[in-house]
């Protein structure tokens, strides 16, 4: 049963409750469902009236749902309760007037932690990652391993399946590895995860949470009431802060994870083995290998960082060493995150376009030793600086394309004077050959030409997947 068709026999605390969903798309629309199949009266408010929202609109309103569109600013007379969209930023005008009434604001995952258990199952605890970079892998790599342990799980929340129909399906689920965005924290008061993850923080989303100490907060907030386990980066002090101010249960423990020599209580990396000193008897003493780097893949930094975060929630969890091991050996990420495209003249060409900010960039360029780096695109205010001056030494050139690539290109005269820089007037989809033509002539053998753009790609490309698409076939026809 998906999320629309719910209904239930349990009396439910939204039956005759007015509901106004904020937001059609990928989490508003399951959620007018679910909440119209418990009884609720509801009514979805859109910014936008354009063909899709129509689409969507004549579908809810088919099943009696009252819908609103091109106007998502005025609060319905009447609502109890708003169930938002993840992405609609909370100064908008409509949870003002919700904040002046008196009336809660959920987001997406708020619905779906209250709605467990509505069937009288025993509800499925989550896992639960956040971060800047590496959530969707890390989140991957977790369903991965807790698959290898034989349980019931899958990867939900900020991708996969929805949490709204992992929670009201007929899966019955063991646990659940949950992914989840900044957006959706802030709008989730009352989640309370089993053991939780925040892998590391950067600027980002500023615009929508006014200050990096608010979007901190909100990330902070997948600590709140944790039962087993706060995994934290210990290269990332800000995480380790989150654990210490946050709530959580009677013996919960803060466990770090390391790419180097785990203290106590720790995950690390010790002569190319996964290892754990946290989950272990006598901490002090003893170390479990869970698996050896060679079994992470790709097997960069930022990577093996990701599964020790994995492998800590599902040792949190119970699982095996060996079960940490078959997982990670069975994953296989997503398409355009550090993927390896070809080999062409002894140069290896890599596509990581999946780097839209300056963290994820430098975590990339981290993972290779001499660089042909092509970057640009919008920049959403990053500056490059710290980028640039970290990555100088590893760089044998670089090809700048996109609309912001002077920030780059001045970045580089500041910092890295000595690396040639070619700079593509271009935001044609089709410069992204001529860059890959621009890299080859500057590469060496040995080197690695590497598509980290460290900004957004909407200025030449519908996404970061057709970048990293149009990279891809650049890259075959220098072979061809």
């Amino acid at each position: 049963m998906g999320s629309g068709q719910v209904t239930s026999s349990v009396p439910s605390e939204f039956t005759g409750k007015h509901v106004t969903v904020a937001g059609l798309g990928v989490s508003g629309v399951p959620a007018a469902k679910v909440l119209h199949g418990l009884g609720a009266h509801v009514t979805v408010v859109n910014d936008g009236a354009d063909e899709r929202a129509r689409t969507q609109a004549a579908e809810l309103e088919a099943l009696g749902v009252t819908v609103r569109l091109g106007d998502g600013d005025t609060l319905p007379e009447g609502t109890e309760l708003i169930v938002t969209a993840p992405g609609w930023k909370p100064t908008k005008p409509l949870f003002t007037a919700a904040e002046e009434a008196g009336v809660p604001v959920w987001g997406d995952v708020e619905l779906a932690w209250r709605l467990r258990g509505l069937d009288g199952r025993e509800p499925a605890p989550w896992l639960a990652v956040t971060g800047t970079n590496g959530k969707t892998t890390t989140v991957q790599m977790l369903a991965s391993i807790l698959k290898a342990a034989g349980l019931r799980t899958a990867a939900v929340g900020n991708i996969g399946v929805s949490l709204l129909d992992a929670v009201t399906g007929d899966t019955e689920y063991d646990v659940l590895a949950v992914e989840l965005s900044s957006y959706q924290l802030h709008w989730a008061p009352s989640l309370r995860a089993h053991s939780a993850a925040v892998l590391n923080l950067a600027p980002d989303h500023l615009d929508w949470h006014g200050s990096m100490e608010a979007y901190a907060a909100d990330k902070g907030r997948i600590y709140e009431g944790n039962q087993v386990a706060c995994v934290y980066n210990v290269a990332d002090k800000a995480t380790e802060d989150l654990v210490r101010a946050a709530d959580v249960e009677e013996g919960c423990r803060a466990i770090g994870f390391t790419l180097g020599t785990p203290g106590p209580s720790q995950l690390g990396v010790v002569e190319g083995l996964l290892v754990d000193r946290a989950f272990v008897e006598d901490r002090q003493k003893n170390a479990q290998e869970l698996a050896e780097v060679s079994d992470v893949n790709p097997p960069a930094p930022h990577n093996i960082a990701n599964a020790l975060a994995a492998a800590a929630l599902a040792r949190a969890f119970g699982v095996s060493a060996a079960a940490v091991r078959d997982g990670l050996r069975a994953f296989t990420p997503d398409a355009h995150r550090i993927a390896h495209v070809a080999d062409v003249d002894g140069v290896a060409y890599v596509d990581d376009s999946k780097a839209t900010n300056t963290h994820a960039t430098e975590a990339s360029l981290a993972a290779y030793e001499s660089i042909v780096w092509i970057a640009g695109g919008l920049a959403k205010g990053a500056t490059f600086d710290e980028l640039v001056a970290g990555a100088a030494k590893r760089l044998r050139g670089a090809v700048l394309i996109g609309a912001d690539r002077a920030l780059i290109r001045e970045a580089l005269a500041r910092h890295a004077p000595e690396v040639p820089v070619v700079d593509l007037d271009r935001t044609d989809t089709g410069a992204m050959l001529q860059a890959v033509q621009e890299a080859r002539r500057l590469a060496r053998p040995g080197d690695t030409v590497l598509l980290a753009p460290a900004c957004a790609s909407m200025d030449m490309f519908t996404n970061y997947n057709q970048r990293g698409d149009a990279f891809a076939q650049a890259v075959r026809e220098l072979g061809a």
